[in-house]
C-alpha cells in the first residue's frame, strides 16, 4: 500500500460461520488496481478497521494462489472490533492496511517435509500453509497437520479436511472435552497428545506451529524432548500490535517487533531474546 497508515476500503463479499464465536470472511477492495496488486505471504496480516469503533490485527486466512480477487480473514469475537464485525453484513465495508509482518519460510524451504501443530483459533494463519501446500503438492515430501480444539464443535475448517486428506495430507484431530449427546470418533486430550499418534520425525522435518502461547510452550517442549531442535520450530506469535510496522513499540520483545520482525519467528531466535517468550526450552 502506498500509505501504511490509511485503511483502504474494502467490501464484505461472503460470510461462512466456523463456529459459535468465530466467522470467515471474505474480501475485496473496493478499487481493483489495489486488489489486484495486493499480495501476501502465508503467516503475514493485516490491520483490519471497523470505521468509528477502531482496528485489530488480524492473520490472513487464505492464500495469493488460491484466488487473487479476494482475501479472507477469520475472525474470533474477543473485542469492540471482532464484536462489531460481527454484526455487519455481505455488502458492508471496512478498513484494511496491510499486509504486515513476516511469514512462514515457505519460499526458501528446503526440508520437504512439514508438521503443523495448531491449537483453536490458531489453524487460521496454518491453513494458507495447507493452501500453498495443495496448490503445489509436488514441491513438498510428507506434510502433517495436528490439531486440537476445545470441543469438537470448535473446530475450524471442518468443511475442508476431506480436501486435505486427499491431497496427501495427514490430519489428526483432538478435543479437550467432548459435550454430553456429542458424537466423535476422534482423540480426546490436549494437542501434544497426538505426538504419540503421529509419523513425522525430526530428520529432514520443519515444524510450524500457532496457538495460545502455553499450547505453543507445551508443544516446542514435547518436541525438543523428541529430538527437533530449536532450529527447526517456527512459531507464530501474539502480542499487541497496534501500529503494524514498528512504530508504537506495543509489541517489542527486546531488539524485536512482533509486527515488523515476526509474528513468525524461529524458535531458536527467540531463545537469544532478553524476554523469556514460551518457557525459553533450549533442551
Amino acid at each position: 500500500m502506498l500509505n501504511p497508515f490509511k485503511p483502504e476500503k474494502a467490501v464484505i463479499r461472503e460470510i461462512i460461520h466456523e463456529t459459535a464465536d468465530t466467522t470467515t470472511y471474505t474480501f475485496s477492495f473496493s478499487e481493483a488496481n489495489l486488489q489486484k496488486g495486493f499480495r501476501y505471504h502465508p503467516g503475514q496480516f493485516n490491520m483490519l478497521t471497523i470505521f468509528g469503533i477502531g482496528e485489530a490485527p488480524i492473520s490472513i486466512s487464505s492464500n495469493n494462489n488460491m484466488d487473487s480477487g479476494v482475501f479472507q480473514h477469520t475472525v474470533r469475537r474477543v473485542g469492540n472490533v471482532t464484536n462489531a464485525l460481527a454484526k455487519m453484513k455481505v455488502g458492508d465495508s471496512v478498513g484494511i492496511r496491510g499486509p504486515y509482518g513476516t511469514g512462514w519460510p515457505l519460499n526458501v524451504l528446503e526440508v520437504k517435509n512439514l508438521l503443523l501443530v495448531a491449537g483453536g483459533i490458531g489453524l487460521a494463519p496454518l491453513r494458507p500453509v495447507i493452501q500453498e501446500v495443495m496448490y503445489r503438492r509436488q514441491d513438498f515430501g510428507q506434510v502433517e497437520l495436528l490439531y486440537g480444539a476445545r470441543t469438537p464443535g470448535e473446530l475450524l475448517y471442518t468443511r475442508e479436511f476431506e480436501q486435505w486428506r486427499q491431497a496427501g495430507i495427514i490430519v489428526r484431530l483432538t478435543v479437550d472435552a467432548v459435550p454430553e449427546g456429542v458424537t466423535w470418533d476422534g482423540s480426546v486430550g490436549v494437542v501434544t497428545k497426538l505426538f504419540d499418534e503421529m509419523s513425522s520425525e525430526p530428520f529432514d522435518t520443519l515444524v510450524f506451529t500457532c496457538g495460545p502461547e502455553i499450547m505453543m510452550s507445551f508443544v516446542v517442549r514435547g518436541l525438543v524432548n523428541r529430538g527437533f531442535v530449536p532450529e527447526q520450530i517456527y512459531v507464530s506469535l501474539e502480542r499487541r500490535m497496534n501500529c503494524g510496522v514498528k512504530k508504537c513499540g506495543k509489541c517489542q520483545i527486546g531488539p524485536k517487533f512482533v509486527c515488523r520482525d515476526g509474528p513468525v519467528f524461529a524458535y531458536a531466535e527467540l531463545l537469544t531474546l532478553p524476554e523469556e517468550v514460551l518457557g525459553g526450552v533450549a533442551g
